[in-house]
């Protein structure tokens, strides 16, 4: 939620680019690759991003999901939790 702020206001901001990249990518690979039903919502004024999963992830999902996570977290350790936090919340 929230944008990096790694960047001067203005330019580019790297870590808001990777985790974006990294989120919606994962997201079109859970539908495309393992057929998963998803339903996103995004609000740009907040920068929130939202997958809810319709059903029980299958294998794969879950190691797509595992991916995303891991690759966040190192995004997390090389720039700092001043730039980006990841905090696993299960509903």
């Amino acid at each position: 939620m929230g944008h990096a702020g790694y960047a001067k206001p203005g330019e580019p901001d790297i870590v808001c680019a990777a985790v974006s990249a990294l989120t919606i990518g994962t997201v079109n690979s859970l539908e495309e690759l393992a057929g998963e039903r998803l339903h996103v919502s995004q609000d740009q004024s907040t920068g929130l991003f939202k997958c809810d999963f319709e059903g029980t992830l299958q294998e794969k999902s879950s190691f797509l999901m595992d991916s995303m996570v891991f690759s966040l977290e190192n995004i997390s350790r090389e720039y700092g939790k001043k730039f980006l936090q990841v905090k696993i919340k299960e509903v």
